[in-house]
């Protein structure tokens, strides 16, 4: 097949653009030109899939018979049987709207056309697809991307050999895919399946909330009634306060009295004859000092043991007076007490009692 093919067929056209002085289409009219070239150049190489696909580009661009006819040839090598016949017959129907002129200058396209197509369509691979029943309404069923029309499902219609994808999806499901091949010269019906979709898991309920805890019933203590003695946890911590203060009494006036007898011979020298007077209770300075000092401490001596017999009494009572404890008694180690004098000095002393209880 040669360029002029397509040349001839072309002149026409060329005269009609010229006329119109139309730029955009014959910049069209120049890629259709120079893609044909090219796709001529590819399918006599035996390069039919880019071949056939610039000549199908130059024929969307520029629409020619001769385009037409050397794409139909280039689908027919290609494989693409149905697509040939089909080109082969857009072909022979252009034709027929020709004048006898512009048939003329066809030459023997047309009868080639003729005889290709009769001896391709026997050839040709048809496909029918086919809704599974109880298809809900609205499912899509394509082929190779393209969808097909309620009118196409269930008839055999022509396809190219090889491989083709077919997919079913019904309103709001996913899409589902297979892949089909189908030789020359065969014809396959198909019914698509609308595999059920596996239902969401039920979420798991949330977990109960615990229920709260009965609150344990603890028996209250009971309650001393009025002929039930105390407990002896107070009367012994007033024993031992007791007892410690008459300690502490007893050592205070020990301590003064000693203090007082101290005095009395500080008071001997500094008094009467210690001072050569004849007066007895004439003093100096220091003895005054310390008659005044021994009245005071013999005082204090006095009310310290009356203190410590008073407190080692009230000890003594409640110590008899106790009630026996049913449990055993705490350790003794964990009670003590300790009295004595805390400070002390010539003008006097400091006495006190410490204890744990």
């Amino acid at each position: 097949m040669t360029p002029w093919f397509r040349r001839s067929t072309h002149l026409l056209a060329v005269c009609s653009l010229v006329a119109l002085s139309a730029p955009a289409a014959a910049q069209n009219i120049a890629i259709a030109e120079a893609l044909f070239e090219k796709g001529l150049a590819d399918m006599q190489a035996g390069r039919y899939e880019t071949g056939c696909k610039a000549l199908a580009e130059s024929e969307r661009l520029d629409p020619q018979p001769g385009t037409l006819f050397t794409l139909a040839a280039c689908e027919a090598e290609w494989g693409r049987i149905a697509t040939a016949v089909t080109r082969f017959g857009e072909y022979l129907a252009r034709v027929a709207q020709m004048t006898p002129a512009q048939v003329a200058r066809q030459g023997e396209r047309p009868k080639l056309a003729r005889q290709r197509r009769e001896e391709l369509a026997p050839r040709v691979p048809k496909l029918a697809l086919s809704l599974p029943p109880g298809a809900p309404a609205g499912t899509v069923v394509r082929r190779d991307g393209d969808a097909l029309g309620d009118i196409q499902l269930g008839i055999a219609l022509p396809v190219d050999p090889g491989e083709h994808r077919v997919s079913i999806q019904a309103p709001g499901g996913p899409l589902q895919e297979q892949r089909i091949t189908i030789a020359a010269g065969e014809t396959k019906e198909l019914t698509l399946e609308l595999k059920e979709t596996p239902a969401p898991a039920a979420s798991a309920p949330p977990p109960a909330s615990p229920q709260p805890a009965a609150p344990e019933l603890v028996p209250a203590p009971a309650s001393a009634g009025p002929d039930r003695p105390a407990g002896p946890g107070g009367r012994r911590t007033a024993m031992y306060v007791a007892s410690g203060l008459g300690a502490a009494g007893l050592v205070l006036g020990g301590v003064t009295g000693a203090l007082v007898l101290g005095k009395k011979g500080t008071i001997d020298e500094h008094c009467g004859s210690g001072i050569q007077t004849a007066d007895p209770k004439a003093c100096d300075t220091t003895g005054s000092d310390a008659g005044i000092s021994a009245i005071t401490l013999a005082s204090v001596s006095t009310i310290g043991f009356a203190v410590g017999l008073a407190g080692l009494g009230t000890a003594a009572v409640l110590y008899l007076t106790e009630a026996k404890p049913t449990t055993p008694a705490a350790s003794a180690s964990s009670r003590w007490i300790s009295a004595g004098v805390l400070e002390a000095g010539p003008e006097g002393a400091v006495v006190g009692a410490r204890g744990r209880f």
